[in-house]
C-alpha cells in the first residue's frame, strides 16, 4: 500500500515537472509584477514613451500607465516615494544630483534620447545679432543652467572661467560676458513662455516642443554630449527585478530604434541607437 502511495507520488511529482519545464518563462512568473506606472514630462519625454515604448512592453504582456508631468521635480519624489515605477525625463547628472540633494536612493537604469537643449529668439535670427544688454532666459536648476552657460560659450557670447567643471558652471564662473546679456533664470517649463518678453530663451528641448517649437526653429542647438543624454530612473532596489529588465529591452530593441529615427528625427542618441 504505502509502495503504491510512494509510485502515485512520484509520478504526479514528474508529470508536474515536466509541464513546468514546457511552460514559457513569462508563464512561471504569473506572480511577477505585470502592471506598470511610468512618468515622463510633457512634449517629446512623454512621446517616446507612447509611441515608442509602451507598445513593446504591452506587448511583453505589461499594462502600462502614463503619468505626465511639468516640472522636474515631481517625477523624483513621486518615484522615491513609489507612486511610479519609473521615469524618464532627465539627463545623468541632473539625476545624480538630484538624488544626493533630495537623499533618494534612485538610480539609472538606460539611456534614450533626448531632444536638445536650444537657444530660441522671435527678436534675433542668429546669436550673432545679440545686443549689448539683450536679456537671456534660461533654466533654473543648476545642472541645466550649466548647460545653457556652456552652449553660450560654445557660441562665443561668453567665457566660462579657466579649469572650472562645465557641468556645475554657474553664473559666477563667467569670466566674461562682452555684450553684457542679462540672464534670467527661470522653472524650465515656464522657458517658451518668455520668449515675447526677452531676446532669447534657452529652452529645454522637451518643453520646446510641447509649446508648440520645432527643433529647426532654434537659432541655436547644443551638440549634445552623452552625460546629457535623457536617462530611465528606477529605485535602486528595483533596478534587477524582471520588469526592470524587459524595460532596458525595450528601450535597445530594433523596434524602438525605428521609432526614434522616424519621429524623433535630430534627437541626441546612445550609441545603441544609432
Amino acid at each position: 500500500m504505502k509502495t503504491a502511495l510512494l509510485r502515485r507520488s512520484l509520478l504526479a511529482l514528474s508529470v508536474a515537472a515536466l509541464s513546468l519545464g514546457a511552460l514559457p518563462s513569462s508563464a512561471l512568473a504569473q506572480g511577477a509584477k505585470r502592471e506598470l506606472v511610468i512618468g515622463g514630462t510633457a512634449g517629446s519625454n512623454i512621446d517616446q514613451l507612447k509611441q515608442g515604448i509602451v507598445p513593446i512592453l504591452e506587448k511583453k504582456g505589461y499594462k502600462v500607465k502614463l503619468v505626465e508631468f511639468n516640472d522636474y521635480v515631481q517625477p523624483n519624489l513621486a518615484l522615491a516615494q513609489g507612486s511610479l515605477d519609473a521615469n524618464f525625463f532627465q539627463h545623468l547628472v541632473y539625476l545624480r544630483k538630484f538624488a544626493a540633494d533630495q537623499k533618494l536612493d534612485i538610480i539609472e537604469l538606460v539611456q534614450g534620447p533626448i531632444a536638445p537643449l536650444g537657444v530660441y529668439s522671435t527678436k534675433r535670427k542668429t546669436l550673432t545679432e545679440a545686443k549689448d544688454g539683450d536679456r537671456v532666459t534660461l533654466p533654473n536648476d543648476p545642472s541645466n543652467l550649466a548647460r545653457a552657460l556652456v552652449l553660450l560659450e560654445q557660441n562665443k557670447l561668453l567665457t566660462l572661467k579657466s579649469g572650472i567643471d562645465p557641468i556645475r558652471a554657474s553664473e559666477k564662473d563667467i569670466d566674461a560676458n562682452p555684450r553684457k546679456l542679462k540672464f534670467i533664470p527661470l522653472e524650465a517649463a515656464q522657458l517658451p513662455r518668455s520668449l515675447g518678453d526677452t531676446e532669447y530663451a534657452i529652452i529645454n528641448g522637451n518643453f520646446a516642443i510641447s509649446s508648440g517649437l520645432k527643433l529647426t526653429d532654434a537659432v541655436a542647438l547644443e551638440k549634445t554630449p552623452d552625460h546629457y543624454l535623457n536617462v530611465v530612473a528606477v529605485k535602486r532596489a528595483d533596478k534587477d527585478a524582471p520588469w526592470a529588465k524587459d524595460l532596458v529591452e525595450a528601450y535597445r530593441s530594433k523596434d524602438f530604434q525605428a521609432v526614434v529615427d522616424s519621429k524623433f528625427q535630430g534627437y541626441a542618441k546612445p550609441s545603441f541607437l544609432q
